[in-house]
């Protein structure tokens, strides 16, 4: 059974912002692998945490110099500054139970069996915010957590894409693709109209 990096949604207003992106995470400092940068195919440098389960992946598993799939969780201020936090690493292989058929071992083709792709991210949540002029939208992403006290539990995304401003306070699904340092809306979808409760 092949996994899915991306998991499938499992209540209608489920909040997420998470990615997959083909790189090489470059550390900062050896001593420290948790903060470094991802490169992607394009040379393009994204400033990136590994978060704590990733990172006893990464010591254990992971070759420095090799590109991986990278499961990311976005966070950014504007669309020129996008930081990751890496979750996981998807190797079908080496990470999990998949058997290793080399003539398989076309990352790019698995993805697509999972209707994904390199730099696709799925970000749900309520758009909260649209820029008519600058074509940006801003989506609020709650934590699931309700038990710790988080000071980041709610945090904002800011996406390139146009929405309309009747659809503010919706809940919307959202597959984005990243562009540089950019996140940009491909597709969305109304989950539940204006959750402000104002209609």
């Amino acid at each position: 059974m092949l996994k899915n990096p991306i998991p499938q949604v499992t209540n209608k207003l489920q909040f997420r912002a998470i990615g997959i992106i083909n790189g090489k995470f470059i550390p900062h400092d050896i001593e420290q692998l948790n903060r470094g940068f991802l490169i992607d195919n394009k040379g393009e440098k994204i400033e990136t945490v590994i978060l704590g389960k990733a990172l006893s992946l990464l010591k254990k598993h992971i070759d420095l110099n090799k590109s991986y799939y990278w499961v990311v969780y976005p966070k950014n201020k504007n669309t020129q500054n996008l930081h990751l936090q890496v979750a996981g690493i998807w190797d079908p292989y080496q990470l999990n139970d998949f058997p290793n058929d080399s003539s398989k071992n076309n990352f790019s083709k698995l993805l697509e069996e999972l209707d994904l792709k390199d730099n696709y991210f799925s970000v749900r949540g309520e758009l909260v915010f649209v820029n008519t002029q600058k074509k940006e939208i801003v989506i609020k992403i709650s934590s699931a957590s309700k038990l710790k006290n988080l000071k980041n539990k709610n945090f904002k995304l800011v996406i390139k894409g146009e929405l309309s401003l009747e659809l503010l306070n919706s809940f919307v699904s959202l597959d984005i693709n990243r562009d540089g340092n950019a996140l940009k809306l491909i597709r969305y979808e109304v989950i539940e109209k204006d959750l402000s409760g104002n209609n």
